[in-house]
């Protein structure tokens, strides 16, 4: 087995979810990530810790299983996965991974039955949410194909990402997290398609060092709900269910999205807001800050990493980004997309320039 592999499961066990003796561990991995999750019961074995195996992919199985599935029952609403939710409620902490053979198999599935299967699985991602949990990727040639790459370059590409000192990465994101701690306005440009605002005004900055996320690097937070107002284009890819959306346009007006557009496939970005009333709404605003993470592969877990950029995503808003005065935006789907800040970009806190073409305050070159 690569070194990397035990590596990497060393992190996710030790680091990300911090397992103890007699935890209650679920283990989600597809079946081409089978050494991770050898490496992973390794390690879960050496501490004492009691796991279960689920047959990852999506929610309900594996990519192909799933796909079945959907296409089979055709339905715009399905049968509520209480089973899965009763599941993670006794569950200590949850490894996930990504590791698709076809990086499109879900592609020829209705987006209406997509966003069906996201209304379904509402209540078991909050109960995986409130546990120990991390999602991370294993490189299969399926994931390097859709990146460009070569199987033995993405496979570097990952492991480089991961294998990071992500002490050093939070120390460098806290001057982040407290200047938006301390703010209430933000304010995002780029060229000149992009000028949104928005109140953060009492929510919670926080700091991804590679608890949830592995590869981590971004400071991210949660709008105030009905504050957002302006318009982003998105100027990197979507990819979400096998399709491909292309400089998707989003119009803000009361917090709200009024208009949209797409040059690809807009019909999957209308049913993503047509999800239910709250995927209308921005639930999280992240920074990117990992310069590691140096390319656009079509993997949203790495590419809202980069340095340089801003995502946004539409839905569910993190209740841990949301401060006590204020409403969190509820919503089955949780969709980041992506601006590129490396020119003629800013992002403003209340006024002041905090970052000017991927340069922050706090670094060498920053011209406010």
């Amino acid at each position: 087995m690569d070194p990397r592999i035990r590596r990497h499961a060393d992190v996710l066990v030790d680091h990300s979810t911090a397992i103890e003796p007699g935890d209650r561990v679920v283990v989600s991995v597809p079946p081409a990530a089978e050494d991770l999750a050898v490496a992973i019961y390794e390690r879960l074995g050496e501490i004492g810790a009691r796991p279960v195996m689920l047959f990852g992919g999506t929610t309900i199985g594996s990519s192909r299983a799933a796909r079945g599935y959907l296409r089979s029952s055709g339905a715009d609403e399905l049968p509520d996965l209480d089973h899965i939710e009763r599941l993670y409620d006794e569950t200590d902490a949850i490894i996930r991974a990504r590791a698709r053979e076809n990086a499109t198999e879900l592609g020829d599935v209705d987006p209406a039955t997509n966003a069906a299967l996201s209304r379904a699985a509402e209540a078991a991602r909050a109960e995986m949410l409130d546990s120990r949990w991390v999602l991370t990727q294993f490189p299969t040639p399926a994931d390097a194909q859709l990146a460009g790459m070569s199987t033995e370059a993405y496979e570097n590409f990952v492991w480089d990402a991961i294998d990071q000192d992500w002490e050093a990465q939070r120390a460098f994101q806290e001057q982040l997290v407290d200047r938006l701690n301390e703010g209430e306005t933000v304010r995002i440009v780029s060229g000149e398609t992009t000028d949104v605002t928005m109140s953060i005004a009492g929510n919670i900055a926080i700091n991804d060092y590679g608890r949830n996320n592995m590869p981590a690097g971004e400071v991210f937070t949660a709008p105030v709900v009905d504050s957002v107002e302006g318009t982003v284009l998105f100027d990197k890819p979507l990819y979400h269910q096998g399709r491909e959306v292309e400089n998707a346009f989003l119009e803000f007006e009361g917090g709200e999205v009024v208009d949209h557009a797409a040059d690809t496939n807009e019909e999957t970005l209308g049913e993503v807001l047509d999800t239910d009333e709250g995927s209308r709404h921005l639930g999280e605003l992240g920074i990117g800050t990992n310069r590691d993470i140096d390319r656009f592969t079509y993997n949203m877990l790495f590419d809202e990493k980069m340095g340089d950029t801003v995502h946004m995503a539409v839905g569910m808003a993190y209740d841990e980004c949301v401060g006590d005065d204020n409403a969190v935006n509820e919503s089955a789907t949780h969709v980041d997309m992506i601006v590129d800040m490396a020119e003629h970009s800013r992002i403003e806190v209340d006024g002041e320039v905090i970052q000017r073409n991927g340069t922050f305050w706090f670094e060498d070159g920053f011209e406010g």
